[in-house]
């Protein structure tokens, strides 16, 4: 069994039964026959579905936001957001739906050319504990749209905001048995659905060493693999920028949720100049905030998602510190809850600057020049997003093309997803596609097939 927790204060919310290998097998056999039924209905059959979900969702908050609030650790105003990213992903894909799905071509021959997407059949999702409930659907939703079934490894520490709240309120706009499975699990399902001959397609966000390990067993099968993995977000605060406005885009990119997310931002970039100014606007912002359980009170942040991450978090902090950072604010918590951390004089080689944290870090890093800065953003193996603030947002533009990362900000921090958008990294940050919108979503659900038609069977010399 599989015990779902609320994350501030141990208590035992629900227990699901752990998904095995066997089960992987019987939802994808059944997946594999429910698919075809699904992808043959008429596309507005298909959009109508998410469109009641997406009703159903919107109109009953309750059954998913206290889910991320006590099972996520999700504070109010995040789970609030995150409920409202499921309700336009829902309406998103809807519109995928009904999107066009092919082209013509042109032929040297006289016959009709042309090239549409088909649906792969079964994609699996593998989903993480973050922002359980969105990145769960961002998934899920597209690839039903488009004519796909789905089964579906949400964490097993938020399984429920992950994936069986998901279920029901799909299962009740009317989404036929067998089209979705939701399997909580751990890595014996995992590792099934990835290694599975009839999943053709997998999509997975999580950790880098685990996309790595989920491409290395995937490629010999020739699947099509969509990942979307971690990021050491640069935050470029250029010399011109407001100070002030830009410690506070510093440190709602850091903190939220208490920088568990893939975009956090990981570094700031501040001009050595103005670094000690900047440092102290941001410790203060920091002490500032209240952390406490998101399901008794309306709270900044919430507790880390379990004492593993946050004993890596505190021994991040802890080593940067001992290799000569100073500890500006935070650095301390009580039980899961860690106090928001600033880190003044970090050096490009210290751990807390090397390594994505997923905590409530703010490491801030001095250059003396923006060649040097550039250098610094793009001297790191991750390449998910940056953040640049600047006062001439045409400069700020400019400077992005420079910059290795599959999505930049200018005069935002590096936190943002919107359900409309090609969503995805670069480098170490994750290959494959992209998730959001409907001409990625073709590209990441479907296979492009060519097809032609002439009016008689061609005539050839033997």
């Amino acid at each position: 069994m599989i015990d779902v927790t609320d994350k501030s204060t141990g208590e035992v919310l629900a227990s699901l039964d752990e998904a095995s290998a066997a089960d992987v097998d019987r939802a994808v056999a059944r997946a594999r026959t429910a698919q075809r039924a699904w992808a043959d209905l008429p596309y507005d059959r298909r959009a109508a579905v998410l469109l009641r979900a997406a009703a159903i969702a919107e109109a009953a908050p309750e059954r998913l936001i206290p889910w991320l609030q006590r099972e996520a650790g999700s504070a109010p105003g995040k789970a609030a957001f995150e409920h409202g990213l499921v309700v336009s992903e829902l309406r998103e894909a809807a519109a995928t739906a009904s999107a066009p799905y092919g082209r013509m071509l042109r032929s040297t021959r006289p016959r009709l050319s042309l090239a549409r997407h088909v649906p792969v059949g079964v994609v699996g999702v593998i989903s993480p504990f973050n922002f359980p409930a969105i990145l769960s659907m961002r998934s899920v939703a597209p690839a039903l749209a488009l004519g796909n079934a789905v089964v579906l490894k949400p964490d097993p520490r938020t399984a429920v905001s992950g994936g069986v709240a998901l279920a029901e309120i799909l299962h009740e706009a009317g989404l036929p048995d067998g089209v979705l499975t939701v399997l909580p699990g751990g890595a014996e399902a995992g590792q099934r659905l990835v290694a599975h001959p009839d999943v053709p397609c997998l999509s997975f966000t999580g950790s880098t060493a685990a996309g790595r390990a989920i491409a290395a067993t995937a490629a010999p099968m020739f699947k099509k693999v969509h990942l979307e993995l971690g990021g050491n977000n640069a935050l470029l605060v250029l010399p011109d920028a407001d100070l002030d406005r830009a410690a506070s885009a510093g440190a709602w990119g850091s903190f939220l949720h208490q920088g568990q997310i893939c975009m956090t931002t990981g570094r700031h970039l501040v001009p050595r100049a103005l670094a000690d100014e900047y440092v102290d606007l941001l410790a203060a912002k920091a002490e500032a905030l209240s952390v406490g359980d998101p399901f008794a009170g309306d709270v900044a942040l919430g507790p880390l998602i379990d004492a593993g991450q946050r004993d890596k978090v505190h021994g991040l902090v802890t080593d940067t510190v001992a290799a000569g950072a100073r500890l500006a604010a935070g650095g301390t918590y009580d039980g899961l809850f860690y106090r928001p951390t600033v880190l003044a004089g970090v050096r490009p080689d210290q751990p807390a600057a090397r390594e994505e944290i997923f905590g409530p870090v703010a490491p801030v890093i001095a250059y003396d020049d923006v060649e040097e800065a550039v250098a610094l953003v793009n001297d790191d193996p991750y390449g998910l997003s940056v953040g640049v603030l600047t006062g001439d947002a045409m400069r700020g533009f400019e400077l992005s093309a420079r910059l290795e990362s599959g999505m930049v900000h200018i005069n935002d921090q590096t936190v943002d997803d919107e359900a409309v958008i090609p969503f995805g990294g670069i480098k170490a940050s994750g290959s494959g596609g992209h998730f959001g919108g409907a001409e990625a979503n073709l590209d990441t659900f479907c296979h492009l097939q060519w097809v032609t038609m002439q009016a008689e069977i061609e005539r050839y010399p033997f």
